[in-house]
């Protein structure tokens, strides 16, 4: 019998080559970079854990390892850091989505100034372009959408001076805590992706004397109440067919 292995091959290759397009491997590269004129002892290193991305593509790879960047998430630079600013302690990331197309990661830096502090920014991209997806890359009505997200983190803010007035009750006029806290149509880019729907995510950027009464600030909205909202033709219609 005569076995043709080229065909066979081929609709393998190309078959492994769709199922990778809708997922990538992402790996962990750590590396401790060291001070040379430390200010004090404990900030003579800082360590910095990269996602490293492997597509079908070299190019690709690089393009969606640049999108989920610290440098091009934060005000970060390297050589700065390891002279000048003498901040960061370090730097992670965590991977929350990647299949459909869409990866979904949450970048974290964690340093020491006057306190502690912690910074997350989530960046989602589209794992086809290697770029980072925007609210208006993927839904509709913004206004209403912003609206709705509004709504969920008031509902928030008064469940949260509920429970700060019971635990705290020292705690005078709580209610300044959030005068500057307003959900706008800039903070929808700040989400997450799962099977299940997406989360808005605001930081209400509490000082860090009351940190641990800073609400989460998440709001969340599954694929069939965000239907109204999504753009059918874009990366997330398919989680409304």
């Amino acid at each position: 019998m005569r076995r043709n292995f080229p065909s066979v091959l081929f609709f393998i290759c190309a078959f492994s080559l769709a199922a990778f397009s809708q997922s990538v491997v992402v790996t962990p590269k750590k590396t401790v970079y060291q001070r040379p004129k430390p200010l004090m002892d404990f900030k003579k290193s800082f360590t910095l854990n990269r996602p490293k991305v492997k597509t079908a593509t070299v190019a690709l790879s690089k393009k969606i390892e640049n999108t989920i960047s610290y440098e091009k998430n934060f005000d970060f630079n390297v050589k700065e850091e390891t002279d000048e600013v003498q901040w960061l302690e370090e730097a992670s990331y965590e991977i929350n989505y990647n299949k459909n197309g869409i990866l979904g990661v949450t970048l974290s830096m964690l340093g020491t100034g006057a306190y502690p502090s912690n910074y997350d920014k989530s960046v989602i991209v589209n794992i086809k372009t290697g770029e980072k997806v925007f609210a208006r890359d993927v839904f509709i009505k913004l206004p209403e959408l912003t609206a709705k997200s509004k709504k969920a983190q008031q509902e928030e803010i008064k469940n949260a001076l509920a429970q700060i007035k019971k635990d705290e009750p020292n705690e005078e006029n709580p209610e300044q805590l959030f005068e500057n806290s307003d959900y706008t149509v800039k903070h929808l880019d700040e989400f997450f992706v799962s099977d299940k729907g997406v989360t808005f995510w605001y930081d209400y950027g509490f000082p860090h004397v009351v940190l641990a009464l800073q609400p989460e600030g998440k709001y969340f909205f599954s694929w069939a109440e965000l239907k109204p909202f999504i753009k059918p033709d874009g990366l997330f219609g398919k989680f409304i067919l």
